[in-house]
């Protein structure tokens, strides 16, 4: 069995042939999405973070609106940008998220991709300390927002304060009972999952890593996740982990399909630099159930991770986007032992 989820970048355009045409389309089309993906019996609603980009940007108002919405489904991100945020005010809004959800948040944090802008957290007002990288950076926001869940008091009560203050240091407010859990870490490294294991967080790996091999992508990122459980386990931590792969993935099954994706998908990884770091960018999968069935069983990341993520493509609509779900619900997750 594997929990499938959907992951949305949350394009929008108002280019001729958008369903997305707007800010407010992208965020309303999301929550509807995650609504039929939820009674569909889809396990996750997960979503990109980007900045000065039209794609969805801040995502706490979104994960709140979601989990007012829906009632079971897992509601996360994939991946929450941590160059960029100010951790403490993150315990805040994900606390808030959380709890109206009724504790079904699944964030994914992570350093993030070359944005559309040059050093664009510097805007924000962040930047690396003396002798810190970006990515440095973004790790000590994540190290500071781990603490922090854990909901110990640190700061001083003011001895003359507007209201009451129960006794002892203060904490972050609202606090969520078991978020400390259910954060992830999005790693483009086998070093950054053995890092994401020693801190106890769970692994998120996209369809993009650092080529450290050579080899065939699904091949190099099996061996992070192995390399992963072996470091959580070697760290004693008291919990399974979770894993979670992401997947292009669509069965062709009637004329529509046939049109969007009836050239296949990117059936080659494709290897390149990103900025100087040389990367793999795994292959997609667009074919007739039967044949897509075959090609997903030799996927080896697949086979060890205890979580799919689904790439939809947005900009196609709520109900063509339910469509491709159902689809993979229905045709192609029992013949492979994930329902």
């Amino acid at each position: 069995m594997k929990k499938i989820g959907f992951l949305s970048f949350g394009h929008w355009s108002p280019e001729p042939g958008s369903q997305v045409r707007s800010a407010s389309d992208v965020l309303l089309q999301s929550i509807d999405l995650a609504v039929a993906a939820e009674g569909l019996g889809l396990d996750g609603a997960y979503f990109r973070v980007h900045h000065y980009a039209r794609q969805l940007a801040s995502p706490f108002p979104l994960l709140a609106a979601v989990g007012a919405r829906t009632s079971s489904i897992e509601i996360g991100t994939g991946v929450i940008d941590m160059r960029y945020e100010n951790p403490l005010y993150m315990v805040e809004d994900a606390g808030a998220a959380d709890l109206i959800s009724g504790g079904r948040l699944q964030l994914g944090l992570s350093r993030g991709s070359p944005e559309q802008v040059i050093d664009g957290w510097k805007y924000f007002g962040y930047g690396p300390a003396e002798g810190e990288s970006p990515a440095d950076m973004a790790r000590r926001h994540a190290e500071v927002f781990l603490h922090m869940l854990k909901g110990e008091g640190f700061a001083e009560p003011n001895p003359q304060p507007m209201f009451p203050n129960p006794p002892g240091l203060l904490r972050l407010e609202p606090q969520s009972p078991g978020l400390r859990d259910r954060i992830w870490w999005g790693a483009g490294s086998d070093a950054t999952a053995v890092w994401a294991a020693k801190l106890g967080m769970n692994l998120q790996s996209s369809t993009l890593k650092d080529d450290e091999t050579g080899e065939p992508f699904h091949v190099q990122q099996a061996r992070q996740l192995r390399a992963y459980k072996a470091a959580w386990k070697e760290a004693g931590h008291k919990r399974a982990p979770r894993t979670s792969v992401s997947r292009s993935i669509f069965a062709i099954t009637n004329d529509m399909d046939r049109r969007y994706f009836g050239r296949g998908g990117k059936e080659r990884d494709q290897f390149g630099f990103i900025e100087t770091q040389r990367s793999v960018f795994g292959r997609g999968y667009a074919d007739e159930p039967d044949r897509l069935i075959e090609q997903l069983a030799r996927d080896e990341a697949i086979a060890e991770a205890d979580t799919l993520l689904l790439t939809v493509p947005n900009m196609l609509g709520v109900d063509y986007n339910a469509h491709v779900i159902e689809s993979i619900l229905t045709h192609v997750a029992p013949a492979l032992g994930w329902r």
